[in-house]
């Protein structure tokens, strides 16, 4: 005889059944529509990795040869987008981010500048809704339609700017406010986003290689740049100044986003500079701290949990540069570790995600109290400068060559 069961058994039991299931597929998907990824922070919001990983490293999925450069890349559903330099000519990428299929390409006439490193474009493709907007390494700025590539407007900076082109070429990546797209360039600017109409801009001053950073204080949507200057506060409404503070280095390299909580701004500069802490009071910025603790010479660090984790020292002192934590309060360093090169990180599931210099993907505890390696994997060569990205438990890299590979991260009940 079989023995009756009762609907409300049967509802706990399948209810049951889904929350197993969905534990098994506990990585959630998360576009990394930027620079910096989703939220602007360097943090994905995927998790159910494994803290192993196979002994006979992660498995490569797809690789492609996309030219030189050191821009990183964007990923929206289905697709991928990057960006490399070949024979005079640089190339915006659209692929199927599973597979590596190209779906389309939009090229254009560019120099490679390859001044004291490979060259190549160095700006971030920027996703927004049907459309992407790249930036070009002499300043050639493209809206382009998602589905086929098509242009829909298009800018040159240096001529509708009046700004030079500098030393490394144009780095900012742009960054979507509403209706804005905003740009750090020789000035602060502010185009339409659907139609390439300049809203408005700054005055001109010595351009710096990072990207726009936005936050709210006193009511009021201000974007925070660090440019070879120093830190500029403006108001996104109109581009009126706001605040500034001298912040220069020896060989105007300043490459870092600013990274905000609340009213404190956090800066840093390779070259002995360091790092400081700044306070917005209404019209001011109040230096709370300065440091050498950590000098990013052009990757950023990654606030997680009040600590930064970044990488501290000079590319071409790459054997002296350490991975290194600090506090984003005091400046404090708690710990750094040696052997990494001058690479680049990312944070997932409270972790780590790690490119070394020479192209090691590492997974370490994201964690104040010391450097705790969980595993490393081979996943390029060459010099890799350009900082990953995770989307959809899939990991896409590239080197300055212009090798770009994706590899999959083993989730929790994948490794034994």
């Amino acid at each position: 005889m079989i023995p009756m069961l009762s609907s409300k058994f049967i509802h706990r039991t399948l209810l049951a059944m889904l929350v197993w299931m969905t534990s098994l597929c506990a990585v959630q998907a998360d576009d990394w529509p930027n620079w910096n990824g989703s939220n602007h922070d360097g943090i994905s919001r995927e998790t159910g990795f494994a803290d192993a990983w196979p002994k006979d490293g992660l498995p490569i999925e797809w690789t492609l040869e996309i030219g030189t450069g050191f821009s990183s890349m964007s990923a929206a559903g289905e697709r991928l987008f990057a960006m490399g330099h070949k024979d005079g000519e640089e190339t915006v990428w659209c692929l199927n981010r599973r597979t590596g299929q190209v779906l389309w390409t939009h090229r254009y006439p560019g120099e490679l500048i390859p001044n004291l490193h490979e060259g190549g474009p160095c700006a971030t493709p920027t996703v927004d809704g049907d459309r992407v907007y790249t930036v070009g390494k002499e300043g050639q700025l493209f809206c382009l339609n998602m589905a086929d590539g098509k242009v829909l407007w298009e800018k040159m900076l240096q001529q509708d700017l009046e700004v030079k082109l500098p030393e490394w070429g144009f780095s900012s990546s742009p960054r979507i406010l509403g209706n804005q797209l905003i740009l750090e360039c020789g000035r602060v600017v502010s185009f339409d986003k659907s139609d390439g109409v300049k809203l408005w801009q700054t005055e001109l001053h010595e351009a710096g290689y990072g990207s726009a950073a936005v936050f709210e204080y006193g009511g009021k949507t201000l974007i925070a740049t660090l440019d070879c200057d120093g830190l500029r506060i403006v108001d996104s409404a109109d581009g009126t100044h706001v605040a500034f503070a001298e912040w220069k280095s020896p060989y105007r390299t300043n490459a870092t986003t600013p990274i905000i909580v609340g009213d404190q701004i956090f800066v840093s500069t390779g070259y002995k500079i360091g790092c400081g802490l700044f306070r917005l009071q209404s019209d001011s910025l109040e230096l709370v701290y300065k440091n050498t603790e950590m000098r990013n010479h052009f990757n950023n660090s990654i606030l997680l949990d009040g600590h930064l984790y970044g990488f501290d020292g000079d590319a071409h002192l790459g054997r002296l540069v350490t991975l290194a934590c600090i506090d984003f309060t005091t400046g404090k360093l708690t710990w750094k570790q040696r052997g990494l090169g001058c690479g680049s990180v990312l944070i997932a599931d409270g972790k780590l995600l790690v490119l070394t210099e020479d192209g090691t993907l590492v997974l370490a505890k994201a964690s104040p109290d010391a450097y705790v390696e969980l595993a490393r994997s081979a996943f390029l060569e060459g010099r890799c400068w350009t900082a990953p990205i995770l989307s959809d438990g899939w990991v896409y890299g590239r080197n300055a060559a212009g090798k770009l590979v994706c590899v999959t991260l083993p989730k929790t009940h994948d490794v034994q």
